[in-house]
């Protein structure tokens, strides 16, 4: 049997760095974990509290699912204007009143060039933590994404970065 790990990218952009970071990471995981990208952030309405109840709109009922079923959650997500693009804000603010993530082990990678990303990565530490997830430290990774050196299947070829997707994706699974 294999741990489900819920590939979570903040990026609506097809093709985005950020989804081919994960979609190597799925390619790389190893033996026992089944890495699998959530696909509907798009699908996710704004977050209303009044909308956080019993009766959840089906995409954030789809959402909150795949977290509750996941044994970890990986996130790899854009810096817009200093901090998380909306679109992914937004799929955190469904999560705060749920408790599906709540002491779930999370990380993430920055794979934004060197000196950005920063203000994404603070500011997705501050909502998890209001979340009550897990942030595992030694699995926060920076990744440096070479689109010039992808290999016959699209994904980032250097084995570096799929060692160190693999080990973190290793590393939420046997946290202590």
């Amino acid at each position: 049997m294999s741990s489900v790990i819920l590939l979570l990218s903040g990026s609506l952009r097809s093709g985005s760095s950020n989804e081919l970071v994960l979609r190597t990471a799925r390619a790389a995981a190893p033996e026992g974990i089944r890495a699998v990208l959530y696909e509907g952030l798009g699908s996710l309405p704004h977050f209303n509290p009044d909308d956080d109840g019993d009766s959840l709109p089906a995409p954030v009922a789809e959402l909150r699912a795949a977290i509750d079923g996941a044994a970890a959650i990986l996130v790899c997500t854009p810096e817009y204007a200093g901090t998380l693009p909306g679109s992914f804000k937004n799929l955190l603010d469904w999560t705060v009143g749920g408790t599906e993530i709540s002491d779930k082990p999370v990380a993430w990678v920055n794979a934004a060039a060197p000196g950005r990303g920063e203000g994404a990565t603070a500011t997705l530490r501050s909502v998890l933590g209001y979340t009550g997830a897990a942030v595992v430290e030694e699995a926060c990774v920076r990744v440096q994404v070479d689109r010039g050196s992808l290999d016959e299947d699209g994904l980032i070829g250097d084995p570096a970065v799929r060692e160190q997707l693999a080990s973190s994706l290793g590393l939420l699974i046997r946290r202590p």
